[in-house]
């Protein structure tokens, strides 16, 4: 009976010893906390052909572990170009209050499909560079505004912010000896932007051109049948002005693989030039037979026909890139 309870006794203190160690050695382990906060100032310079824009902005963060060092291990990594402008910190106490001026080039991604009546997403994220999740864990200070409802993106509209901390893997040890796994874990600070594009203003400047082009070709099917070349010159001349357009447009945006609405649009009008080009050649086919009076009503159904499924079918993929 002395030896069970003896036993009993045993064990209990070793659970009890355990469960203690275990509790210990997790507070021991728990990594620190950086309590962090954004205002924006200003986001300009957006530059379509570059991937890239312009942010200033305040940044501040409260942290105890003075190893940290954000002066010197701040770490933003979708940035071009960091340039800090100004810089406080408070280290009284047993905290470190850092405060900077910062502006930044960001590299990003554009979505140009539904151009110009596209929305964009801007990415801004923090991150140390020397200390990983298991050290240091960013919060997010969400006291008060996020940027300054004072300044206006020029044919933009901010639509929504959304701030989070989270976690970043990057597949490489960076080269440090005793990592067997190249796997490596960093937390960080994240701000989305939404911007919605105010488009119609640059989208009738863009596509002003084409239309006008389009327009000059379809004016053949009023020019008399007598005068055939006069209208296959308008039609050479607006399929030459269609296509220089395009590439106009395209220069001022980024390479893309994707069939955007800029494509879109300008193959429809090319399509349909050639098309109103096809019903030149019938008309006078038909005339070369002298049937004149037949010629005349082609080309009334064909100018109705031609021109009623070009105004629906540019009318159709505007309103789907406009959702």
């Amino acid at each position: 009976m002395t030896t069970l309870l003896r036993c009993f006794l045993v064990s209990v203190f070793s659970l009890v010893f355990i469960t203690f160690y275990t509790h210990a050695s997790a507070q021991e382990k728990a990594p620190d906390t950086v309590t962090t906060g954004i205002y924006i100032t200003s986001i300009h310079n957006i530059d379509f052909k570059e991937k890239e824009y312009t942010v200033s902005l305040w940044l501040w963060l409260r942290y105890k572990n003075r190893d940290f060092d954000f002066l010197q291990n701040l770490e933003i990594p979708q940035a071009k170009t960091v340039s800090r402008s100004f810089s406080t910190i408070d280290s009284t106490g047993n905290q470190v209050y850092l405060l900077m001026k910062l502006q930044c080039v960001m590299k990003d991604t554009w979505k140009i499909e539904h151009f110009p009546f596209d929305h964009q997403t801007l990415r801004f994220s923090v991150e140390n560079s020397q200390f990983d999740k298991s050290t240091l864990v960013f919060v997010s200070d969400t006291f008060g505004n996020h940027f300054d409802p004072r300044f206006t993106l020029r044919g933009w509209r901010i639509d929504t912010m959304d701030i989070t901390t989270g976690i970043r893997a990057y597949e490489t040890g960076f080269g440090e000896a005793g990592i067997t796994t190249p796997h490596t874990e960093y937390s960080n600070y994240k701000v989305k932007i939404r911007i919605d594009r105010d488009a119609m203003g640059l989208f009738w400047k863009m596509f002003l051109g084409m239309y006008l082009a389009f327009l000059i070709a379809y004016m053949c099917f009023y020019i008399h049948t007598d005068n055939m070349d006069s209208r296959f010159g308008l039609s050479v001349g607006s399929l030459f002005a269609v296509v220089g357009n395009k590439y106009i447009v395209d220069s001022a945006l980024p390479e893309s693989t994707t069939f955007t609405l800029v494509d879109t649009l300008h193959g429809i009008t090319l399509f349909f030039i050639l098309m109103i080009m096809v019903s030149n050649a019938h008309t006078l086919k038909l005339v070369k037979k002298g049937e004149t009076r037949r010629a005349v009503k082609f080309d009334v159904k064909c100018a109705v026909s031609l021109l009623t499924i070009y105004l629906v079918l540019n009318c159709y993929f505007i309103y789907l890139a406009n959702q």
